[in-house]
């Protein structure tokens, strides 16, 4: 687990140092920056969009006695979204706006229950109940 943290702690700012350094030779470093600035702002604008609607999907689940356990997943993604987004560089960026978007926070809902599914008929979560 720590292997893989440090991978992705090593390989992801290397990623975004190739991407400015390309981007920035092709559209100059002020073009670059504006569009970092640019993305970030639709970013937060798309958070705060998503994040309001989700937490009023929230209220009325739990207003009827319904535990909001879809509404809350997709919060959370909408958060991972949002750290992203605030992450300077294109691919945290592009990381970020897939988490924010209905449409592919879906796939990634999707893959996650797929991935549980697969660790749970594997054994690889144990419950525990404490007394």
């Amino acid at each position: 687990m720590y292997f893989k943290l440090f991978l992705v702690f090593l390989i992801v700012p290397v990623i975004e140092i190739y991407l400015l350094i390309k981007v920035g030779s092709v559209i100059g470093g002020v073009a670059t920056v504006a569009t970092l600035l640019s993305i970030s702002l639709f970013g937060a604008w798309l958070m705060k969009s998503q994040g309001g609607r989700i937490l009023t999907q929230i209220r009325d689940e739990l207003s009827q006695g319904r535990l909001p356990a879809a509404q809350m997943l997709d919060g959370a993604l909408v958060f991972i979204g949002g750290v992203l987004l605030a992450t300077p560089g294109f691919f945290t960026d592009f990381l970020g706006i897939f988490f924010l978007i209905p449409a592919t926070r879906r796939v990634i809902k999707a893959w996650l229950g797929l991935w549980l599914q697969s660790r749970i008929s594997r054994g690889g979560f144990v419950v525990r109940h404490h007394h």
